[in-house]
């Protein structure tokens, strides 16, 4: 077994140890025991302790078995009821008084199967389980104060096996919400680790290309082009610590500054045309991502000479469209890409959803649109 299956195991382990279950069987465990001591006791002094300790032994198998058996498992359960009422009752000609305080054991198994299949009926019978052996016709075959006692013992043990059935469930629960609330970091992670610095990486990219052309050329733009390089360097730096501390702070308006920098530094000739301000915050995030996105794929997936960004509003349904030619035939077919899908995440998120259509003549027209929530 390597190194990690065994810690795996060991954690397995340490949570059932200190997990309700164990503690409530523990607790039901000692509870039986206390039972069985004064049922030994009387079977040593009645001289029939050896048929008696017998007896006592397979009724607990039985009574174990039922009442940690899982609720949803109801077929076939009856049958070992019935076979503990056997073991209750008869024993009571041979062994006596002593027997008695097994009828609280019956009583708790009663009630068990009483709440798994909801019936008012089997908990008046739990309850009479003890009090019933009262119409013995021999009194010394019985004692009083234990069949009196029977149903007492038997809310005992039900009010344990419900208490640590629910405590386990909500264990289950609690450690669910734990798994989901770390699926879902890791997803934020992801997805803003591929929408933030994966766009910043391709700018990246671009501009040393074009840093590369220009000093070829020996153009003065090389110098311009550093300083804005350098520029990106910083927010790739910025984007990767929000990221890591789950911090997100879109402007919809710098980015727009930013597509349009960036596109006409590729000699990418750029329109932008805006008709509506003051969205609100998640519809400005959302739209923000998707304009990062479309002109990200614009950059990496054709070869435009012109692109136009148009954002509208119409019936409080905003638009964002992306426009563009050169485009260029994918590499797969029907192979979204990591982005429009977490693209897609957000914007189904807020009641929104994507279009992309592509013309023969090669234009691409990507939209998205967002319901305006105030």
């Amino acid at each position: 077994m390597t190194f990690h299956g065994r810690r795996a195991k060991l954690r397995d382990l340490r949570a059932r140890l200190n997990g309700p279950s164990w503690v409530g069987g523990l607790g039901l465990a000692a509870g039986i025991a206390g039972l069985c001591v004064p049922v030994l006791a009387g079977l040593a002094a009645s001289k029939a302790l050896a048929g008696g300790a017998v007896a006592l032994v397979v009724l607990l198998g039985l009574h174990v078995a039922f009442i940690t058996e899982s609720p949803v498992r109801r077929a076939g359960a009856w049958w070992i009821v019935a076979v503990q009422a056997w073991l209750t009752y008869l024993p009571l000609t041979m062994f006596g008084a002593a027997w008695t305080p097994v009828c609280g054991l019956l009583a708790g198994a009663v009630l068990v199967m009483a709440a798994r299949i909801r019936s008012v009926v089997l908990v008046l019978l739990a309850l009479a389980c003890g009090p019933v052996v009262l119409a013995a016709p021999d009194r010394t075959m019985i004692d009083p104060l234990w069949a009196l006692a029977a149903p007492l013992t038997g809310l005992a043990e039900y009010a344990v096996i419900t208490l640590t059935q629910r405590a386990r469930r909500l264990g289950e629960a609690r450690t669910e919400v734990m798994r989901r609330a770390v699926a879902m970091e890791r997803r934020r992670f992801t997805r803003d680790l591929h929408d933030l610095v994966g766009h910043r990486l391709t700018v990246l990219v671009l501009k040393v290309q074009l840093l590369e052309r220009l000093v070829a050329e020996g153009d003065e733009k090389a110098r311009v082009e550093v300083s804005e390089t350098l520029e990106l360097l910083r927010n790739l730096s910025a984007d990767v610590r929000a990221v890591a501390h789950g911090l997100r702070s879109s402007s919809l308006a710098a980015e727009l500054g930013s597509a349009r920098s960036l596109l006409e530094s590729a000699r990418v000739r750029c329109q932008i045309r805006v008709s509506c301000r003051d969205l609100p915050g998640a519809v400005e995030e959302a739209l923000t991502h998707a304009l990062r996105e479309g002109v990200t794929n614009v950059l990496r997936h054709a070869e435009a000479r012109q692109c136009s960004v148009h954002l509208l509003e119409r019936d409080h349904m905003v638009r964002l469209t992306i426009r563009n030619d050169g485009v260029r035939p994918p590499r797969r077919p029907g192979d979204a890409g990591q982005g429009l899908l977490n693209l897609a995440d957000r914007v189904s998120a807020l009641g929104g959803w994507l279009e992309a259509t592509s013309s023969r003549t090669g234009q691409f027209t990507f939209s998205v649109y967002v319901p305006r929530k105030k």
